[in-house]
């Protein structure tokens, strides 16, 4: 008890003691506990709760009382630990117990945003002198922070039930669990998060692709995976650093199966890394090699020299931005702004529909596995700023300031970071200079760390745009001369699309020194990120050059990549707009498209009577209907009343085009059905 007194803000204890005689010093409150313990009577003998006693009692919740509910509701809410605490606030006269009217007066003091409607509704609705205990206190709490619509993944249900065969056990939703690790008491922010690409519309797809139904996925951006031929110079690199020597480079006939390029590469690459071979540890930051071609990468890119020194390898940039993350975040009120719609990790769309959009700030969990899971899973909050569909997906100033308003001045919270996605994922814009100009001012005039995630730099389809980094902008204008930022790229995007290798980086530009040498202690921590990941990345960043053996080859096969994804970005978007009842922004970069649907009236009242967002509903009808496995808007976050879904143009040309004319077929049969 005395760990989570500890946690509560030094504000308020400084305010109990003025107010309550509490000594301030978390030393001297552990010591104060301690002399209620031995001096107290034999009814109080609890020494803690006699503390949440003698601030108030039960018929009145004191102004300190209800700023300490405050305190642990935002650290819960944050952290989803610290329900002992916020129950003992509660049970003011140490009963055991509380009243559904002690959770009233509770539910005063807590915004109205962060607390799900069904929750709030069930204790509205309960006869106010009804008692519960902890547990049943607990269970009230995973539903007010739930952010989904309450519905069970009824796929990976049965799936599991299946797994156990003939062992007993209780049905999912039990109060009581025959496991001591169960929904109770395992990490609350793991239990709220959910990944909406590989969520129920995936896994009931997994299920019909195992009954022998013709699944076309493209749900997720995983190019090899739906047909792109790997491009030959990197895997015969690559070949050739994991073959020992005498199979290798030192193998007399090995001039006769590859390219002179080829080789030598392989012997440089080998060399960098050391005699250990692919399968030894490399150092913790990269190997420093490696880190060179990066570098020198980002210096011819951008036009601006770039340092080694600044450049960690990482198993993708997924494990890069989640290293940063844990530097940024470091209490229950720091607060990170990432665009919306964006690629998220629980159900946006469900709450927004419910509160209003103007209360969209750090309240809600956007869907995505890389910032919203790790940002939740820290203990942090998140700002989310619009993107204007009207406009292109366009970033305004007033809706950065607007927004950053109401989470630091009407929430308390402080903007630590802010995270833009070039091109977007899952609005395929591509950003202008003007944009990347609003986002780096924004960010120096209020001394945010910006986090540029740039990993589809390569995939740019309109004639008319071209990827300009975020940092050769922060370096050009003025104003930017000390903003912090941190940029990062992956080898899973581009033409590349080698997403198993796992191989990422980020650039530092501008952190504090001290700071990076923590983020290196840090990537010690994970010794070193895979070898294999390290070695696609300086391939990526340093590819043949032309008078080389396979630089042609490369071209070729890279060219007829790019022009394809052009192509089938077209006719996407070209097919979807053709649609009645469908509209859909050009796709400029990136894998993706997010058309807008509309759906009849009778159909947003079915999926509210099935407890599915309207596009959910929709997602599961096309997939049954036609093969085709799509993500549901909702689970990217969207504007209030806007439904659509995420679809990739990944499937190989022909595959793509029959499912362009079966999304049609589909919602002509679907609007036909609830007309």
């Amino acid at each position: 008890m005395m760990f989570r007194l500890n946690r509560l803000s030094s504000n308020v204890w400084r305010k109990l003691s003025a107010k309550d005689g509490i000594p301030p010093t978390v030393g001297s409150i552990a010591q104060h506990l301690f002399s209620i313990r031995n001096h107290s009577s034999p009814k109080r003998a609890g020494g803690s709760e006699f503390i949440f006693s003698r601030l108030g009692d039960t018929s009145k919740v004191t102004p300190i009382i209800a700023q300490l509910q405050q305190e642990c509701w935002d650290g819960y809410v944050a952290t989803g630990r610290g329900c002992h605490t916020l129950f003992q606030l509660l049970d003011t006269n140490s009963s055991g117990y509380i009243s559904w009217q002690e959770i009233r007066f509770f539910l005063e003091n807590v915004r109205e945003s962060d607390v799900n409607p069904a929750a709030r509704k069930e204790v509205l609705e309960a006869a106010a002198d009804g008692h519960i205990n902890f547990r049943e206190f607990q269970a009230w709490l995973i539903k007010a922070t739930k952010v989904d619509p309450g519905t069970k993944n009824m796929f990976a249900s049965e799936h599991y039930h299946a797994s156990l065969g003939t062992a007993a056990r209780k049905k999912d939703g039990a109060v009581a669990s025959d496991h001591s690790w169960n929904k109770h008491t395992m990490s609350q922010n793991l239990r709220r998060m959910q990944y909406a690409v590989r969520g129920e519309v995936v896994i009931k797809a997994d299920a019909m692709a195992a009954e022998g139904r013709k699944i076309i996925y493209t749900n997720i951006g995983n190019p090899h995976a739906v047909g792109q031929k790997p491009i030959t110079y990197y895997r015969q690199v690559l070949a050739l650093c994991d073959l020992p020597d005498e199979y290798g480079v030192k193998n007399p006939q090995i001039v006769s199966a590859f390219p002179s390029d080829v080789i030598e590469r392989a012997m440089e690459m080998r060399e960098a890394i050391g005699p250990g071979g692919t399968g030894a540890y490399t150092n913790s930051q990269g190997i420093g090699k490696f880190r060179d071609d990066v570098a020198h990468f980002i210096t011819a890119r951008d036009g601006h020299v770039s340092f080694p020194s600044n450049i960690f390898l990482t198993n993708g940039a997924s494990a890069a931005i989640e290293s940063v993350l844990t530097g940024l975040i470091g209490n229950n009120r720091d607060a990170i702004m990432i665009p919306i719609p964006q690629y998220v990790s629980c159900d946006i769309a469900f709450m927004m529909n419910i509160f209003n959009q103007d209360q969209f700030t750090h309240n809600l969990i956007p869907r995505q596995p890389i910032y919203s899971a790790i940002i939740s899973r820290l203990g942090a909050r998140q700002v989310g700023y619009f993107l204007d569909e009207e406009k292109g997906w366009a970033i305004t100033e007033r809706e950065l300031e607007m927004r950053r308003t109401a989470a630091v001045e009407r929430d308390g919270l402080e903007i630590r970071a802010f995270t833009l996605i070039n091109p977007g994922n899952p609005t395929g814009q591509v950003m202008s200079r003007e944009e990347l100009e609003i986002i780096c001012k924004f960010c120096s005039k209020y001394d945010i760390v910006l986090l540029a995630d740039e990993v589809y730099q390569k995939n740019i389809y309109d004639d008319k745009k071209e990827f300009i980094s975020a940092k050769k902008v922060a370096i050009e204008t003025p104003g930017c001369e000390n903003l912090q930022l941190i940029s990062f790229h992956s080898t899973s995007k581009g033409l590349i699309g080698e997403c198993g290798r796992r191989g990422g980086m980020m650039e530092l530009h501008n952190i504090d020194p001290y700071v990076q040498t923590q983020l290196y202690k840090l990537a010690s921590s994970g010794l070193c990120s895979g070898v294999d990941g390290q070695m696609m990345m300086s391939l990526m960043v340093r590819p043949p050059l032309p008078g080389e053996e396979s630089y042609e080859l490369f071209t070729k096969e890279e060219n007829a990549i790019f022009e394809s994804l052009k192509r089938r970005a077209v006719s996407l978007v070209n097919g979807l707009n053709a649609i009645d009842g469908m509209t859909c922004n050009p796709s400029e970069g990136a894998m993706y498209a997010f058309p807008r649907v509309e759906l009849p009236p009778k159909a947003l009242d079915e999926a509210a009577a099935l407890e599915q967002t309207p596009d959910s509903m929709y997602a599961l009808s096309l997939l049954e209907e036609t093969g085709i496995c799509v993500v549901p808007a909702s689970g990217f976050g969207q504007k209030e009343g806007r439904i659509g879904f995420r679809t990739t143009f990944l499937p190989p040309e022909d595959e793509l085009n029959e499912a362009i004319v079966e999304f049609k077929r589909h919602h002509e049969l679907f609007c036909e059905k609830y007309a």
